[in-house]
């Protein structure tokens, strides 16, 4: 029995030892000031304690593991700032995804509960120095019909073996897809019959309509709430809605073009809510506008081909160097699984087309996290914040440079993926 009891009682050490180490001799990259060469990184219980050229290991720490990082350089972990890590498996087979609900509005719905830990596609995403995400709710389908609201977005880290433990900020925004007018083709195929814009006009006006009623009806709830109206029955919907109408959360609006920017923007000063663009391509003259506002903006891809015959074969690389030239505070997101692991190399070609290097490196890590309201816990290196880090032998904006060790909130991760294991399987076969 004595010895059942040493053991428990010595468990708080162990686990404590697994988020606690002292890097020495690395060059520590904090982004949110100058670098230092030849510095150390003391590391306490999943945090930053101490960033200095000499740090001992504290008494009370004796055993502390030692890590020695002569020639790497020590960076603030990324963030993608949109992405179905954990959420989507293989999109062709319905059973593996969870990303498309049935509803035109779906507030309710929290894509934090239906990460699968075990995804294979979490590894091959942290391993290129990814450690955590902002997870996009699903815009799914009823009817023809795609969702306007598609649900509430959670801040994750890329390790745990729970969505408990994974989770930073369960309800992190509100996902808004604005209504647009899109005179796309109804079926498939080269026979397929194109919707004509009148009718595609109207159709977005419905919807538009429809979400303002939406608001409506959910400023009215509010409304019965704090007044403790008899016989008000709770709605799931509408009790999701009251943290955006109060701002405590923002809401985020994909919105590509001129027309729909503006009208979001109309949207968040109507219904007095803090507003982030998303997926911005083609904004015109309401960059003035976004910046003067202080909208942030989360930019998808920059390795695309332009959108229009017309434009200039560089439009995307420099589209995000543009933005930040006119004050508009960005950060990138994949957007999707697949292409997930490049985050850093779309903010590195946004940087070779005349964005500051600075700003390329703050855009996938401190700006997401300020724009998502957790830059007091992520996003760089200082005392206090999780260690969440990523420690390369170069500039991991290069595409050149490998990721030697991974740490979330201090503990280590490993870096092996399914790329990894396939790699070394076919590395072995024999000729």
């Amino acid at each position: 029995m004595r010895t059942v009891l040493s053991f428990l009682a010595s468990l708080p050490l162990l686990a404590g030892a697994n988020d606690s180490f002292l890097l020495r001799n690395a060059t520590i990259c904090p982004v949110s000031g100058p670098k230092v060469e030849g510095a150390s990184l003391l590391v306490l219980d999943g945090k930053i304690a101490d960033i200095g050229p000499k740090i001992a290991v504290p008494k009370d720490r004796k055993g502390l593991k030692v890590i020695e990082g002569k020639g790497l350089s020590v960076y603030p972990g990324m963030i993608d700032s949109g992405a179905e890590a954990g959420l989507s498996e293989i999109s062709s087979v319905r059973e593996t995804s969870d990303i498309g609900e049935l509803g035109r509005f779906n507030p309710q719905l929290r894509p934090l509960i239906a990460v699968n830990p075990e995804s294979e596609h979490i590894p091959v995403i942290r391993a290129n120095g990814i450690t955590s995400v902002a997870l996009l709710p699903g815009i799914g389908a009823s009817g023809g019909t795609m969702s306007l609201i598609g649900g509430q977005i959670s801040l994750i880290h890329l390790d745990g073996w729970t969505w408990e433990e994974m989770e930073i900020r369960r309800m992190g925004a509100m996902y808004l897809r604005y209504p647009t007018i899109g005179a796309r083709p109804r079926g498939f195929g080269p026979s397929a019959a194109r919707i004509g814009f009148a009718e595609a006009k109207r159709a977005r006006d419905t919807q538009a309509q429809d979400l303002k009623e939406f608001f409506e009806q959910a400023r009215r709830y509010q409304l019965a709430r704090r007044q403790n109206v008899a016989g008000q029955t709770v709605d799931l919907k509408f009790e999701a809605m009251i943290p955006l109408l109060e701002g405590k959360v923002p809401l985020v609006v994909l919105a590509e073009q001129e027309r729909e920017i503006k009208e979001a923007i109309g949207l968040a000063e109507r219904e007095k809510v803090r507003l982030i663009l998303a997926g911005v391509k083609r904004p015109g003259a309401t960059v003035e506008t976004i910046a003067k506002k202080k909208i942030p903006v989360i930019l998808g891809t920059t390795l695309e081909l332009p959108e229009q015959d017309d434009d200039p074969y560089d439009a995307p690389f420099t589209f995000p160097g543009d933005l930040v030239k006119a004050g508009v505070k960005i950060a990138f997101a994949s957007f999707a699984n697949q292409f997930a692991r490049n985050l850093p190399y779309e903010a590195a070609q946004a940087v070779a087309f005349g964005m500051p290097y600075e700003e390329g490196l703050r855009s996938v890590t401190l700006n997401p996290a300020e724009i998502w309201g957790i830059s007091d816990q992520v996003g760089s290196i200082e005392k206090g914040k999780l260690a969440d880090l990523m420690v390369t032998d170069g500039d991991p904006l290069e595409i050149r440079t490998q990721v030697k060790m991974l740490f979330v909130k201090g503990a280590a991760v490993d870096l092996e993926s399914k790329h990894t294991r396939l790699y070394k399987k076919y590395s072995a076969r024999p000729d």
